[in-house]
């Protein structure tokens, strides 16, 4: 095992957290995964395919990025951590359950937290909308085109299961923006440009002056939609009077938004 496949980058823990709902996501286990003190840590960032070798459900076509990833870690406590990991119980507890296990958990807690404080994707709005970015000239103009072909185009691997399953919130945004704008708080144009402004820096650091840009992308394509997301994390803390850890999974959402309008990676080309 190398150490990267354990350096897991601040956004991938804060969306772990954020989607944890503070608890295990063992199916009817209630355990808390921060103690008593409401201070101490005590949940277990578990691999559903191993960081190494000998560990349970390795996948030897992963990289360490990819080992890392989101998609491959999943909260629980300590006693289920055991569990899963221990190679006696492999065949009990597949890749399959456990990716079925996160799915279930952390879309409960979405849904919840929603439901429970609907305004925490309006902060998250504001504050990117909010930003008073430098602007990068984009020529390129925006025609109609198909997810699945634009995921497909930009070679996206890691960040597709985020895509496919945050892009049902492209209505309920739709309408956040119209009540937003309608109250006179926002500019849904002056957002999405940030998003779109953000892209075009992210990208050149990796094109540079490639004479194939295109290719340079489809490599890097879940790198650059990380690096994004890192961007506006870091922004959002520096720059906003109203951040909040709860506000973390709307920059999610509001991504795969500016993905679908384009804002975010290219085009297919017809």
């Amino acid at each position: 095992m190398t150490k990267k496949a354990r350096q897991y980058k601040r956004t991938t823990i804060r969306r772990l957290d954020t989607l944890s709902g503070n608890q295990c996501a063992w199916p009817g286990c209630e355990k808390k995964l921060i103690a008593e003190d409401e201070k101490s840590i005590i949940s277990k960032i578990c691999h559903i395919e191993a960081a190494s070798e000998n560990g349970p459900r390795y996948n030897p076509n992963m990289d360490d990025d990819d080992r890392r990833h989101f998609n491959n870690l999943i909260l629980l406590c300590d006693e289920h951590h055991i569990i899963i990991d221990n190679k006696v119980n492999e065949g009990e507890y597949s890749v399959e359950l456990l990716k079925e296990w996160k799915r279930k958990h952390e879309n409960k807690q979405l849904q919840g937290t929603l439901q429970q404080n609907p305004t925490l994707l309006s902060l998250a709005i504001k504050a990117i909308s909010d930003f008073d970015l430098e602007e990068v000239i984009d020529e390129t103009v925006s025609k109609p085109f198909n997810i699945d072909e634009k995921i497909s185009f930009n070679a996206i691997k890691r960040n597709k299961v985020l895509i496919e399953e945050y892009k049902v919130y492209y209505s309920k945004l739709n309408s956040l923006y119209t009540e937003l704008e309608t109250a006179g708080s926002f500019r849904k144009e002056k957002l999405l440009r940030n998003i779109k402004n953000i892209y075009l820096k992210v990208k050149g650091n990796y094109t540079k002056d490639s004479k194939e840009p295109m290719i340079v992308i489809q490599k890097n394509a879940d790198n650059i939609i990380e690096d994004i997301e890192n961007e506006l994390y870091v922004m959002i803390e520096k720059e906003s009077n109203c951040y909040q850890e709860e506000i973390s999974f709307g920059i999610s959402i509001i991504m795969v938004d500016a993905f679908m309008r384009c804002k975010i990676l290219e085009k297919p080309e017809i």
